[in-house]
């Protein structure tokens, strides 16, 4: 017999001894432990049997009659809930036992024509019962349920949170040593080595001096002038290209197949180049595998401390929640609670509806929220509905604000698509995202540009990177790429939703503005667009936003068409007379302003981002 199966046995030997407790001549404990143990999954036969054996033991024959009806109508009104409504709330089965006792005490007392003030012993009896059955119906359930790390952590898992996150430091420690190893080979190649030289020296006389008869003459002795010719034939191919005529003239005068040699050095320089070049670029690509070497150890790592499994510390909680989803038909099969390393709890449910009925999200997200004492809401892929099916679930607590979003963007003239791209994110962690990125250029060309680009920075965010380490792989991926003229802004904007803090990230973009109220504040960059070099400048600034602050990010073609000394200046008095707070219609506003200083006419892709964020 299994633990729970004892502890139900005890529930139901205590529902027998609640008789023996007596407050003036009432028995308000009888109904109270009934009704609190009667809506767990518990036998309802076997519990109104021990409640009936213990009246009989400890209660007179009138008291084992009042109460014995007060006990049947409590069960009829619970399975009747559960039946109409696939869930019965403590308030029910509260409301049941408490309204029975008052209604059968009444009836009582008016046959028997007593004293009326019994009745009013019959309400303060009925508003006991109601209480007793609030506190005593949870206390219950926290005393059947198992211990939850036990049930719902180690025989689920078979491994504990701990475990994992150790397994994943010693993942990081290994990528972090690859990455160093990589970091710590040969670095690029600008000359040529005396070694090198020397060889190439060697293969030309091979293929030349050796056939020829003076050949011992003119290199036997170290003092020989061809070793300087050599020398400084090859440092003038190495500089010019070709050998310089001084050079020449002397080389002609000390050996017949000067010529011969002068192009045999020119095409063995031509293929070492070509060989030093492929060379610098696998040193390139082996620095670019060291730093995604790198961001994977800290994505490991910062998995590992992302989430810290506070199930055992917090088991009431969990009980507390499991009970409320209970009371709403929910059965829950596994419950984890995690807290980020900003301190906000998620919730994680493998849960199923007990009487096969829909029960809404917003229900569970309810029952989280009281449960938890803070506000939860359904995760981002969450279903809306939890039916028969068992399925998994994630609260996420809510966050202090949010976003609404909007945009306006124009095509160039006689352009047929926009070389702009941008993106609105949502993130798990509570942070909103709003990226945008100008391709080099217009048309189709700067568009694909421009859109590998976000799409590559919006996979990186989604799967845990860190904002600058999405920007690095996303800009290793462009140098990899190796075509020219693949050159992308990137503007990011990351606002966190838990304390209103925006981070902004700017690899060659424009200026950015943040509206509080009537003051504009401006944050420009100056920084190099992404895939030009291997290593990149990221601009990071931070700003505190407050209710009614509203973020702009502008394309390149909004700035430079003003024709102004000083566009963003220009920029601010556009903002500072804008008023609305909508801002789909701020950015259309804002495109309306441009389009006067560049007189109705589109001379670049213009587009311009809006969020707006607020309190809740």
């Amino acid at each position: 017999m299994n633990r729970r199966k004892w502890k139900e046995i005890a529930l139901y030997f205590a529902a027998a001894i609640a008789a023996r407790a007596e407050f003036a001549g009432c028995y308000p404990l009888i109904p109270g432990v009934f009704a609190a143990v009667c809506m767990e999954e518990v036998n309802k036969t076997l519990l109104l049997i021990f409640s009936i054996f213990g009246m009989a033991l400890f209660t007179s024959v009138q008291a084992m009659a009042k109460y014995t009806m007060v006990l049947l109508i409590t069960g009829v009104v619970v399975k009747l809930a559960e039946w109409a409504y696939k869930s019965c709330r403590i308030y029910v089965g509260a409301g049941a036992a408490a309204v029975s006792v008052l209604l059968l005490t009444m009836a009582g007392e008016l046959l028997l024509i007593r004293n009326r003030a019994a009745i009013w012993m019959g309400v303060l009896e009925a508003v006991l019962v109601y209480t007793l059955v609030l506190v005593l119906s949870p206390v219950v359930h926290i005393f059947l349920e198992e211990r939850l790390l036990y049930v719902f952590g180690k025989k689920d898992t078979g491994q504990t949170a701990p475990e994992h996150g150790e397994k994943l430091q010693t993942y990081a420690r290994s990528f972090s040593g690859l990455s160093r190893i990589f970091s710590q080979m040969e670095g690029m190649k600008r000359e040529f080595e005396p070694e090198e030289m020397g060889k190439m020296q060697q293969e030309i006389t091979g293929k030349i001096c050796m056939s020829c008869d003076q050949c011992a003459i003119c290199w036997q002795e170290e003092t020989s002038p061809m070793y300087e010719l050599f020398f400084r034939l090859f440092h003038s191919i190495q500089k010019r290209g070709s050998a310089e005529e001084e050079v020449h003239r002397e080389l002609a005068g000390c050996c017949p197949y000067s010529d011969s040699i002068v192009e045999e050095a020119v095409g063995i320089f031509e293929k070492a180049r070509l060989n030093l070049a492929w060379y610098n670029r696998l040193l390139e690509n082996r620095g670019i595998i060291a730093e995604q070497l790198d961001a994977m150890a800290y994505i490991m790592e910062d998995c590992a401390r992302e989430y810290r499994d506070v199930s055992q510390q917090e088991a009431r909680l969990l009980s507390s929640v499991k009970y409320r989803l209970k009371e709403r038909g929910i059965q829950v099969k596994q419950i984890h609670l995690y807290q980020r390393h900003n301190e906000k709890l998620s919730l994680q449910i493998k849960a199923s509806s007990k009487w096969g009925n829909c029960v809404p999200i917003k229900e569970l997200a309810k029952a989280a929220s009281q449960g938890l004492k803070r506000d939860m809401v359904p995760g981002k892929y969450t279903r809306t509905l939890v039916g028969k099916e068992e399925v998994f679930l994630t609260f996420e607590e809510d966050t202090l604000f949010h976003v609404l979003q909007g945009v306006a963007r124009l095509t160039k003239d006689h352009a047929q698509v926009s070389g702009d791209s941008f993106s609105f994110l949502e993130l798990e962690r509570g942070e909103c995202v709003m990226a945008l990125s100008d391709g080099m250029g217009s048309g189709i060309n700067a568009c694909k540009e421009s859109e590998m680009v976000i799409e590559l920075i919006e996979k990186f965010l989604e799967s845990g990177f860190q904002k600058e380490t999405a920007i690095r792989m996303m800009n290793s991926a462009m140098v990899i790429q190796g075509e020219d003229g693949i050159f992308s802004t990137v503007d990011l904007a990351s606002m966190d939703l838990y304390t209103g803090t925006c981070e902004f990230y700017k690899i060659g973009a424009a200026a950015a503005f943040i509206k509080h109220g009537e003051e504009v504040e401006c944050i420009s960059s100056a920084s190099l667009p992404a895939g030009i070099f291997h290593q990149i400048e990221i601009e990071k600034s931070s700003r505190q936003l407050e209710d009614g602050d509203f973020v702009v990010l502008l394309s390149d073609g909004v700035l430079d068409y003003l024709r102004v000394p000083m566009p963003e200046e220009t920029m601010r008095e556009i903002l500072e007379t804008i008023e609305c707070n909508n801002p789909g219609q701020m950015a259309k506003q804002i495109l309306e302003r441009i389009l006067l200083f560049t007189a109705g006419k589109v001379p670049d892709d213009m587009t311009v981002l809006v969020t707006g964020i607020w309190e809740k």
